[in-house]
Order: structure tokens, then C-alpha cells, then sequence
């Protein structure tokens, strides 16, 4: 299920209070009851497998600004600080404070039965299965080039899936909450007003959204069925109807308001962490312009001795 909410990054890169605003109101549950879910469900090993890949994402996303190119050393930076910002650790504990707000009882009692079930373990292998392709394999099994078996009842279960995944509008969401969220820190670490900044993401990124939904939507189902490729169809049948209960809506609203979370807060230190290292080589480039343009310090007269 996680992967499908990126993309590979290559593909993707506002707030996301906006999307989650959505989930209807409960009553939290503690933070232990809810790392409890969050191990069932696997986050952590999913979210895991894609970082080593982020600082070369992010690396390709600077370098394909062509209005304004990097220097070696500038994208050095950028390498640098995706490096140092998405961890484990800097995802892990907004992700579960979110995971925990948007969780009830309730809806971690029935999300638990379905987990413990066959076609609940089964789903959460296939999450991991997922998270574990390499970012060639993940792009050809969105563009059709790898494909698993399907039949016309399948192919309508997957639909049905994904759109109870919410897998379009919450990829999307990730790629806009990751933008603000880079941009907004770099801003900051650059000492720069953030306030406009986050206006122009949060216009940009509302633009397209729709459009950008809608051209996710058949990669998505792809991705999906690959993955989900060794569940029956009565897997899936029991799959969709957790998804589509009550409980099931809630804990999607807080699986994707965990990952909403997270992502956010690796971009935000990534952004400011880069900020500051931008600001200090522009200082630096600055401070060898101006030696360069000073005249160079005459040379004095020798002195002529004495007769």
C-alpha cells in the first residue's frame, strides 16, 4: 500500500492538513496502541525500503530545474542534506503521533482482526513485496511492461481498490506535501520569508492535482495487481470490504495522515538543511567575487640604499 503512494518520486514529487481534514472526528487512541497497529501493518518496513533511494530523487528533481541549474557543489548539498533528513527516525515519530489522532478503538480493534486474517497478512506481504522493487522494476510494472495475469473480474476488483485506497489522491498529496515542504524549509534554512513561498506551492500544486489524480489512476491499478497478484480473488473480495467499512475508511484516513506526516517532516528538515548549506556557498561564492574584483595591492618601491 505505500508505494503506491509515491510513485517512485521520480514520477511525483498545500499542506496536508487540506486532504486529512476529511477523516471524521474520534477519539484517539495512546501512542502504544497505536505502535502496535503501525508494526502490524508493517509501516516501518515499508517506508524503510524506499529512503535509500530519496537523496537520488531528490538529487534528479534539483537537477531538472533548468530555469535556475545547481552547481556541482550546490547539488552536492542537496545530496547531503536528503541524506542526513529521510530517516527512519525523523519519519517515525510525527507518523505515529498522526497515526494515533486520527485512530479509535474501535477502528484499531476491527483494523487488527483484519491484519491477524489470511487475506490481511497476505495484503501486508505484498505491501513489502512492493517496497522492495528496485525503481526500474516499479516504473515498468506502472507503464504495462510487466504485467500479472488478470481477468475482466479482477480487473473490476482493482478498481474498486483503489479507489478505496485512495491511491490516486493520496500519491498526489504526498508529492504536493513533499514540494511545500522541501520549499518551505529551504526558505527558512535560507532566511528567506516562507510566506509567499508556501502561497506559490500551495497554487501550483491545486492546479494540477486533479489532472495529475486522474493520470494516476491506471498506473496505480497496475501497480496494484502486480503486487496483489498471489491473492485470490476471495482475498480481495475480503481486502475491499475491510477498506470500504466503516473501521476500514478510518484507518486508511489515519494510515495516510501517518504517512502525510512523516513525509512532511523529512522534507521540512531536508529543505532547511539545504537552505543553510545554499546560504553558506552563496556567502562563500560572494566573498571570492569581491576578492577577485579587488585590485590587486601594489607593490612597493624598492628602497634604494643609501650612497
Amino acid at each position: 500500500m505505500y508505494n503506491t503512494l509515491m510513485f517512485r518520486f521520480a514520477l511525483l514529487l498545500s499542506s496536508c492538513l487540506g486532504f486529512f481534514a476529511t477523516a471524521q472526528a474520534v477519539v484517539p487512541v495512546d501512542m502504544d496502541t497505536a505502535a502496535h497497529l503501525y508494526q502490524d501493518a508493517a509501516i516501518r518496513e515499508q517506508v524503510r525500503a524506499a529512503l535509500g533511494s530519496m537523496p537520488a530523487h531528490i538529487r534528479k528533481l534539483f537537477q531538472g530545474n533548468t530555469s535556475t541549474p545547481l552547481s556541482d557543489k550546490q547539488l552536492d548539498a542537496v545530496n547531503q542534506a536528503a541524506v542526513r533528513s529521510f530517516r527512519i527516525d525523523v519519519f517515525e515519530a510525527p507518523a505515529l503521533k498522526a497515526f494515533a489522532a486520527h485512530l479509535d478503538a474501535d477502528t484499531v480493534k476491527k483494523a487488527e482482526a483484519f491484519l491477524a486474517s489470511d487475506a490481511g497478512k497476505r495484503m501486508v506481504a505484498a505491501d513489502l513485496g512492493l517496497a522492495s522493487l528496485s525503481d526500474a522494476d516499479a516504473d515498468k510494472v506502472m507503464n504495462g511492461d510487466i504485467a500479472a495475469a488478470s481477468t475482466a473480474q479482477r480487473a473490476v476488483l482493482f478498481e474498486k481498490l483503489e479507489r478505496a485506497e485512495r491511491s490516486s489522491e493520496s500519491t498526489v498529496q504526498i508529492l504536493l506535501t513533499m514540494g511545500t515542504a522541501v520549499a518551505l524549509g529551504t526558505a527558512v534554512g535560507s532566511g528567506m520569508d516562507p510566506g509567499p513561498v508556501e502561497e506559490r506551492a500551495r497554487k501550483s500544486g491545486e492546479s494540477s492535482r486533479q489532472a495529475m489524480e486522474e493520470n494516476l489512476r491506471e498506473p496505480m491499478r497496475r501497480y496494484m495487481a502486480y503486487g496483489y497478484r498471489d491473492l485470490s480473488d476471495a482475498d480481495l473480495k475480503h481486502v475491499l470490504s475491510f477498506l470500504q467499512s466503516t473501521a476500514g475508511r478510518q484507518y486508511i484516513s489515519a494510515y495516510l495522515a501517518s504517512l502525510g506526516a512523516g513525509f512532511y517532516a523529512m522534507g521540512r528538515r531536508c529543505g532547511e538543511q539545504l537552505g543553510e548549506s545554499l546560504r553558506e556557498l552563496a556567502i562563500a561564492q560572494l566573498a571570492t567575487e569581491q576578492a577577485q574584483r579587488e585590485p590587486p595591492a601594489a607593490t612597493p618601491a624598492p628602497v634604494k640604499p643609501q650612497q
